[in-house]
């Protein structure tokens, strides 16, 4: 193979020389209750939304193990995040709310550019910063335990108030695709920052997603998925093998139903999400059934 002396360094660096041989490996790591995947729910931005993927999840006969919100906690009400926080606790599913204010609501023109759209959702200036903790603290207060993330800084003092006690101890940080993840040394980093998982960007092949798993333990939320505006491609059939390389991880799935991040679902598009998702699952029952998903917290995950 070329480029040896390179690649050997790298691996001295606790890094994969190289993206994997995917043909035969299995990760057999699991989350903490021995399982293997956990179905993620994106881009569900209201509460008439959350509550009917939920309940008809379960009239379907699978399980959502997590719902993430991704308009923005600075665009809703405290009686939203309250019903947000409610359902999540219903049914046993994590809820996880994205931080507010980034560069995209911000006055700033260059994210508007060509250009300056790869900053993505980062913030600028140490007022976002601050606004960006504020939104934190406001949804701790009513009971949100997790929250995605778009902005490494931000995840650094997130991670350093969680460990002096600042804000919950059992507060999850989530790295959203956003953030542009796509190797093992920058998952590494975000790892010891304090994220809690890690969403690579949308379009990884199967070895990339495999050295990610090579180098970090922290669970991988992993797009089968996507909205038309990150592409619009759906990776079904890749769905089993993600697990089997990858796990423990999330599957992302129903939001190719979703024009795109900010959208706030119709009726149609929210039966659009289920229909993706009672398709994956039946998908990894026929070709993995020895891959167990967790049960809701609600059954005691």
């Amino acid at each position: 193979m070329f480029f040896g002396q390179t690649r050997e360094w790298l691996r001295e660096l606790g890094v994969p020389g190289c993206d994997p041989d995917t043909n035969t490996m299995v990760s057999g790591r699991t989350f903490s209750d021995g399982c293997h995947w956990r179905f993620e729910a994106p881009t569900v931005n209201t509460v008439q939304a959350v509550e009917t993927l939920l309940s008809e999840s379960v009239r379907r006969g699978f399980t959502i193990n997590r719902v993430t919100e991704t308009f923005g906690l600075s665009r809703h009400t405290l009686s939203e995040i309250r019903d947000y926080v409610a359902l999540g606790r219903e049914y046993g599913a994590q809820i996880l709310m994205s931080v507010g204010p980034r560069a995209i609501y911000d006055i700033g023109a260059t994210v508007q550019t060509q250009e300056g759209v790869r900053i993505g959702y980062r913030l600028r200036g140490q007022e976002q910063l601050v606004r960006a903790i504020e939104d934190v603290r406001r949804a701790v207060e009513v009971g949100v335990q997790g929250f995605v993330l778009h902005d490494e800084g931000l995840l650094s003092v997130l991670g350093r108030l969680r460990a002096a006690g600042k804000i919950p101890s059992d507060t999850h940080l989530k790295i959203s695709a956003h953030c542009g993840l796509g190797n093992g040394a920058a998952a590494q980093v975000l790892e010891r920052l304090g994220a809690d998982s890690l969403n690579p960007v949308r379009d990884l092949t199967l070895p990339m997603i495999a050295a990610l798993r090579e180098s970090v333990l922290i669970p991988l939320d992993v797009h089968v998925g996507n909205t038309k505006t990150s592409g619009g491609f759906v990776r079904t059939y890749e769905a089993p093998e993600f697990v089997r390389v990858a796990s423990p991880v999330y599957l992302k799935t129903g939001s190719s139903a979703l024009a795109g991040h900010s959208t706030r679902a119709t009726a149609e598009q929210t039966e659009g999400m289920l229909r993706q998702m009672e398709i994956t699952a039946e998908f990894m029952a026929r070709h993995y059934p020895q891959a167990r998903q967790s049960p809701s917290a609600k059954a005691g995950s």
